[in-house]
């Protein structure tokens, strides 16, 4: 029984570690800015209003606060204080489920709302000037062309859309252009719009990612607490008879 009670005490204190370590997390992502950086942004402002920042934001304290409850219960070996942090921790990860429920219809939603997006901003020589340069940017740092191919562009194509044959590889692959003055013009093959998908879609991810992490680690806690929890109990009750 005492060798039971010892390793189901370490357990509880690894597990509870590593739920705090995750409420750490939840509070540096949730109070970082991972989406300033990423070109064209502006435009996905009105699809990622839901991005889970705020659920981090709320429930990364309170996470942190209840671990070191759920720390102290387990090294103290106290029931009372276990059976508190199980009912507490259960209460939480019911809110934190219900509350990011929003981000996984948000990410299903966001590449059929993007792609819509990208139609409506193309041809590219007539969209907004300052979405003209922050495409550009894009381009020239991921070597690609428009969003959906060179096409979205007119004659002729903007530099940074050029490429040189001797330099194309498998990462940044070329194709040949013809355009109206027959002069073969070689550009990016690769389109920008997937690369683009990949970097809005990304804290969105991220945060998916660590709240998943989080639940995880609240259910085996809340499991192996209330096995201590218990053990004290039915111990007590033995000695009692």
């Amino acid at each position: 029984m005492t060798a039971c009670r010892t390793y189901l005490r370490g357990l509880d204190i690894s597990v509870t570690a590593l739920l705090l370590v995750s409420g750490v997390l939840m509070i540096g992502v949730g109070f970082s800015s991972i989406d300033g950086a990423v070109p064209v942004a502006e435009l996905f402002e009105q699809l990622s209003s839901t991005d889970g920042s705020k659920v981090l934001q709320v429930f990364g304290p309170i996470t942190v606060l209840l671990s070191l409850l759920g720390l102290c219960a387990a090294a103290l070996n106290v029931r009372i204080l276990l059976l508190l942090f199980c009912a507490v921790a259960f209460v939480e990860l019911v809110a934190v489920t219900v509350a990011s429920s929003p981000l996984l219809h948000l990410q299903a939603q966001m590449d059929g709302a993007m792609d819509e997006v990208f139609f409506n901003v193309t041809p590219l020589h007539k969209a907004e000037p300052y979405i003209q340069q922050e495409l550009i940017k894009l381009q020239t740092w991921e070597s690609c062309c428009g969003l959906t191919g060179y096409g979205d562009w007119e004659m002729p194509l903007p530099d940074s859309c050029l490429c040189a044959p001797a330099r194309a590889s498998a990462r940044e692959p070329c194709t040949p252009v013809t355009p109206v003055t027959f002069r073969e013009t070689w550009v990016y093959s690769k389109p920008c719009g997937p690369v683009l998908k990949n970097h809005v879609n990304f804290p969105i991810k991220l945060r998916i990612a660590i709240i998943s992490t989080y639940a995880t680690l609240a259910m085996a806690a809340i499991v192996v607490s209330l096995a201590l929890g218990l053990h004290q109990h039915f111990k007590s009750t033995a000695t009692t008879e």
